[in-house]
C-alpha cells in the first residue's frame, strides 16, 4: 500500500511540473510553403531579457530544425537596439540565411482565486474503528488563495528572400515550471503546428 501511495504522489508531482503550450491562434501566408529539404539556414531569435533563457530557447528551437537553425546569440548582442541595422542586414545577407524566426513574451496574466476549505468525508460510519482510523488521515483542509499565471508567447517567421511575414502564432502556457521549459514547450508546439498544417514540408510527421 505504501508503495502504491508513493507512486501516486510521484506521478502527481510529475504531472504538476509538466509544462505545456497550446496554440491560441495562428496565421500563415497561403501562398508560401517551406520545403525543409531546400532550406539553407534560418536565424532563430528569442527576445528575452535573461541571456541564459534566451540562449536555451534558441538552442531548443534550433535542435528541432535539425542543423538548419542558427541561434542569434552568435550574431547579435543581448540588446539588438545597440546594433547598427545596416550592419546586421549585411551580416545576415552575407551568410545566406533564408529566414528569421522571432519568439517573444507578449503577455503574462495573473488570476487569483479562492479555494474553500474541505473536510474529506469518511467512506462509511458503520464501524467505530473504521471511522477512527480513517479520521486520522482526513483532517480539515483550510481555505486558501491560489494564483495562476498564464504566459503568451508570440512566434513570427519572416522570409528574408521576399522580406515579409509568412507565419505568425500565439501560444498560451499556464503556470510553467520555468522560463526554460516554457520556451521549449512553445518551440515544440509551434514546430508541430507548422508541419501539421503543411506550412513546412519535407520532414516526417511531427
Amino acid at each position: 500500500m505504501k508503495k502504491i501511495i508513493l507512486a501516486v504522489i510521484v506521478c502527481s508531482a510529475l504531472v504538476c511540473c509538466t509544462t505545456t503550450a497550446s496554440l491560441e491562434r495562428s496565421w500563415r501566408d497561403p501562398t508560401v510553403t517551406v520545403d525543409f529539404t531546400k532550406l539553407n539556414k534560418v536565424l532563430v531569435v528569442a527576445l528575452l531579457k535573461n541571456e541564459g533563457a534566451r540562449r536555451s530557447a534558441e538552442d531548443q528551437l534550433c535542435a528541432l530544425l535539425k542543423g538548419k537553425g542558427v541561434p542569434s546569440y552568435l550574431y547579435l548582442t543581448k540588446d539588438i537596439r545597440q546594433e547598427n541595422e545596416e550592419s546586421i542586414r549585411q551580416r545576415i545577407k552575407n551568410e545566406d540565411f533564408d529566414g528569421v524566426i522571432f519568439m517573444r513574451l507578449v503577455d503574462v496574466d495573473k488570476d487569483l482565486k479562492y479555494v474553500p476549505g474541505h473536510y474529506p468525508p469518511p467512506p462509511y460510519y458503520g464501524r467505530f474503528w473504521g471511522y477512527y482510523w480513517y479520521s486520522w488521515g482526513a483532517f480539515y483542509e483550510p481555505g486558501h488563495y491560489e494564483t495562476t499565471k498564464t504566459y503568451r508567447i508570440e512566434t513570427n517567421v519572416y522570409s528574408l528572400k521576399s522580406d515579409k511575414l509568412i507565419w505568425s502564432g500565439i501560444t498560451k502556457s499556464v503556470d510553467p515550471a520555468n522560463l526554460d521549459k516554457l520556451m521549449g514547450a512553445v518551440a515544440q508546439t509551434v514546430y508541430k503546428e507548422m508541419v501539421h498544417e503543411g506550412f513546412i514540408t519535407g520532414v516526417g510527421k511531427a
